[in-house]
């Protein structure tokens, strides 16, 4: 299961950016625009990491991450700011926030932020699973209908693209620049046949389907 992340952030703009990137990215993401909502929405579900605003309208980020744990919640808390004094860092952590972000960011470092912080949760492990097939991205292969299936380099960072976007439209464009950047000239015939070469390995029923004119989707076959 993809991880689970609670954003806070007052800023509807923001959060909304946010969202669209971080579930492009294969998170699962839910928004709340103070601290009194995300509260509510930690009781019903219980989220793998908070993204946690300190400039909220009521409740500020720093009160609501002294509640927020105060409430059982022991999962990974990485606090925004537009402050990046030193004291304020030391008052986020102290209050039970395990990474501090200062605004602006680019999004590749948040990437890298949330990906230590589940590494070290242990969320993020060596395996992705998608339906009944298992990839390990430690060993270079693959597990489906209990048999081992290895892969070439590029056939690996294929299959590993497809289940970090389940259910999403990869266009042909995205997937080329991905596995081949900068040269997506004459591109395309090689990629569908990489794309057979996947079928053929993962097996029935088909987990990639075409998206004619338009590009590929990792779905299970409900027919």
């Amino acid at each position: 299961m993809n991880p689970r992340l609670l954003i806070i952030e007052d800023d509807s703009e923001f959060a909304d950016y946010l969202k669209r990137g971080l579930t492009y990215e294969g998170y699962q993401v839910q928004v709340a625009n103070s601290a009194e909502t995300g509260m509510s929405l930690l009781k019903a579900s219980q989220p793998d990491l908070i993204i946690l605003d300190v400039m909220l309208p009521g409740i500020d980020g720093m009160a609501a991450c002294r509640v927020i744990r105060q409430t059982g919640y022991s999962g990974p808390i990485l606090m925004l700011t537009a402050r990046n004094a030193i004291d304020d860092r030391v008052t986020g952590l102290d209050a039970g926030a395990d990474d501090y972000l200062g605004k602006p960011f680019g999004f590749d470092e948040l990437l890298a932020r949330l990906r230590a912080l589940l590494r070290r949760q242990g969320t993020i492990g060596n395996i992705i699973t998608f339906a009944d097939l298992e990839l390990d991205t430690s060993l270079y292969c693959a597990y489906r209908h209990g048999r081992e299936i290895t892969f070439s380099q590029t056939e690996f960072e294929l299959l590993r693209l497809f289940l970090s976007h389940p259910q999403q439209l990869l266009t042909r464009e995205i997937i080329l620049e991905h596995i081949w950047p900068g040269t997506q000239e004459n591109r395309g015939d090689v990629l569908d046949v990489y794309v057979l070469r996947l079928r053929r390995k993962l097996g029935n029923p088909s987990l990639i389907h075409t998206v004619y004119g338009m590009g590929y989707i990792l779905k299970e076959d409900k027919t």
